[in-house]
C-alpha cells in the first residue's frame, strides 16, 4: 500500500476510535474546550492589563459560568427538571455575571455577548464535524467529516 494512504488509514483509525469510543469523557473535555474559549473572549474584551489586574476573580467567573453552569444544564436535564429551569439558568450566568462582576461598559458588553453567543456554535461545530461528538448541541445536525 502506498504510505500516503496508510498515513491516510492510520488518522482516519485514530478519528474512528476518538468518536465511537465510551463517549464518558467528552463532557469533560468541552468543559475543558468551553472554558479556554471563555477565558479568550474575557481577555479579548476587557484588554491584557484588566485581565491580568483582574485574574483570579476571571477564573472564579470562568469556574461558575462554564463549568457550574454545563453541570447545572447537563444533570439538570438528567434530574428531570423543566427545559425552563437547566436551560436559561446557564445562559442567564452566562450573559449577565461577566458583564456585571467585570464592570464591562455598554461597548464591552455588547461585544462580549456577540462572542459569547458565538462561542457555543463554533464549539460545537468543531466537535461535530473533526470529532463526531454530537452532544454540545444534540439538536443542530453537522455531519462527522469522516462520513462524508
Amino acid at each position: 500500500m502506498h504510505k500516503s494512504a496508510s498515513n491516510n488509514l492510520d488518522k482516519m483509525g485514530l478519528s474512528l476510535i476518538l468518536q465511537r469510543s465510551n463517549a464518558v469523557w467528552h463532557f469533560p473535555v468541552m468543559i475543558i474546550a468551553s472554558f479556554l474559549i471563555f477565558l479568550l473572549i474575557i481577555r479579548l474584551v476587557i484588554g491584557k492589563t484588566k485581565f491580568n489586574e483582574k485574574l483570579k476573580l476571571v477564573f472564579i467567573l470562568s469556574f461558575l459560568v462554564v463549568a457550574v453552569g454545563m453541570l447545572f444544564g447537563k444533570y439538570g436535564a438528567q434530574a428531570g427538571l423543566k427545559w425552563w429551569i437547566y436551560y436559561p439558568v446557564p445562559m442567564l450566568m452566562t450573559v449577565l455575571l461577566p458583564p456585571i462582576i467585570l464592570k464591562m461598559n455598554t461597548q464591552k458588553t455588547i461585544l462580549y455577548l456577540f462572542l459569547s453567543f458565538l462561542s457555543a456554535p463554533v464549539i460545537h461545530a468543531f466537535f461535530s464535524f473533526f470529532l463526531g461528538w454530537t452532544e454540545y448541541m444534540p439538536f443542530w445536525n453537522i455531519p462527522y467529516m469522516g462520513e462524508l
